[in-house]
């Protein structure tokens, strides 16, 4: 079995990096698996290490048609409108194009090729395609790794190591070493009981972007869930850690939409998968100024929360708060599970609360402002663990996160007896540039 973060399209006609095709479901005869060799073969010469990628495909009697674009195409596209209501239009018509399913009728093929002003590229096969969904979805694959993909509602985490410069190499490399049997360890605790995480990871240095591959309705909880066991996982190893082989991380999850690549590795596209987009960008933003330990959830709306029958079903629109109440309702599924030698009695989570003024008690709502002056809301989440009778707890308590900013009233000013100093105004200048110029984290 190949290990949960390989990118080896297991059970769907598994092409890897030689274009070998796997007969491990034993679904596809071997004619077919011809075809798709031979099809790997032309999609390869055709992609030019990266010079063109592959937008869409359709069947034909004869083999099949593909939209074949140089892979400066798209930016041009999306940016050489006579307004920007046009470019707008035209970067959501291709955002439309490559997600989800790249099968095509052939009408729907040519009319995008109109509207593309570019011609099919036709691969012939030595028999046609069957109609058959492992073949369907094989190909769908190829396609993909050939081309550029966009997730519009996808679940992304992040794990950053804390002080990940500051350590020795080998300190450094025991450290991602251990991040990364935390993630093994939660995907095998999941599996057994009948959740598989078809995770996916990329480095980030001193840490990893984590998604699910999957995109079915649970998928975004299966992440959540998976969350909770690596930050455990790497808590309880921490405590029976000694030096610096274990790392303090700190962790954001945020849904949100993304593009999601292949790089050319010499004369093929990768087996990894790498992602970039909106979700990444706010992901790194909430952690920058997170504290250690510290676990943020996005301020995202969930289009399908899918947690069955005895949570949230079937509800167009979810809130991060909505979302993490679900997923706790969902932590029965920890209860007995082996934590570092001992027994999970029960798990919990929850974003922190607080009263506010109507007396009402709603969860605390972050606000981050960026490098670049660019604001986002956070929650914190917090977990609670009953392990072999022991209560711990992760993520950071209420008492050592920031307050709301306190405005000095104009009595207060009034009431001042004398002007301030020189040193006073020097000081008060230079905390207001440090002000501008910097990152803040305040309660909303």
């Amino acid at each position: 079995m190949a290990e949960p973060g390989d990118d080896d399209f297991t059970g769907q006609g598994n092409l890897h990096r030689d274009g070998d095709l796997s007969d491990a479901s034993g679904a596809i005869n071997i004619v077919q698996r011809g075809n798709l060799k031979a099809l790997e073969r032309m999609l390869r010469k055709q992609w030019r290490m990266g010079q063109n990628i592959v937008l869409c495909w359709s069947s034909d009697a004869r083999g099949l048609l593909v939209i074949l674009v140089p892979h400066y195409f798209l930016g041009n596209y999306c940016a050489g409108g006579e307004s920007e209501d046009t470019d707008r239009e035209n970067e959501t018509f291709i955002r439309e194009l490559i997600s989800g399913e790249r099968r095509k009728s052939r009408d729907e093929l040519f009319a995008v090729c109109e509207r593309l002003d570019v011609a099919p590229t036709f691969i012939k096969l030595s028999t046609a395609l069957a109609e058959d969904p492992q073949v369907g979805a094989a190909v769908e694959q190829i396609i993909k790794r050939y081309g550029l993909s966009y997730v519009e509602n996808r679940a992304v985490l992040l794990f950053d190591i804390v002080d990940f410069s500051l350590f020795t190499p080998f300190e450094q490399a025991s450290q991602l070493n251990s991040l990364s049997y935390s993630l093994n360890s939660a995907y095998n605790k999941l599996l057994q009981q009948g959740v598989e995480v078809n995770f996916a990871r990329t480095t980030t240095g001193d840490g990893y972007y984590i998604w699910n591959r999957d995109l079915g309705p649970s998928a975004n909880l299966d992440l959540f869930l998976f969350m909770l066991l690596v930050v455990a996982d790497n808590a309880v190893a921490q405590r029976a850690s000694r030096g610096n082989t274990v790392p303090v991380i700190r962790t954001a999850y945020h849904i949100g939409g993304h593009y999601e690549l292949y790089q050319a590795e010499g004369i093929n596209p990768s087996v990894f998968s790498y992602i970039v987009g909106d979700v990444t960008i706010e992901l790194a933003r909430m952690l920058d100024l997170a504290q250690a330990n510290q676990i943020l959830v996005g301020d995202f709306h969930c289009e399908q929360a899918g947690f069955g029958s005895d949570t949230v079903k079937s509800i167009t629109s979810v809130s991060a708060s909505s979302f993490v109440s679900a997923c706790n309702r969902a932590l029965d599924i920890m209860t007995g599970m082996p934590l570092a030698g001992a027994t999970v009695g029960g798990m919990r989570c929850f974003l922190t609360q607080s009263v506010e003024r109507d007396g009402q008690v709603r969860p605390r709502r972050f606000r981050i402002i960026d490098k670049h002056n660019r604001q986002r809301y956070v929650y914190n989440l917090q977990i609670d663990i009953d392990l072999a009778g022991e209560d711990v707890a992760l993520g950071l308590g209420e008492e050592s996160l920031p307050a709301r900013p306190s405005s000095i009233g104009r009595d207060q000013v009034a009431g001042s007896a004398a002007p301030p100093t020189t040193e006073e105004l020097i000081d008060d200048l230079a905390g207001m540039l440090k002000k501008r110029s910097g990152k803040i984290i305040v309660e909303d």
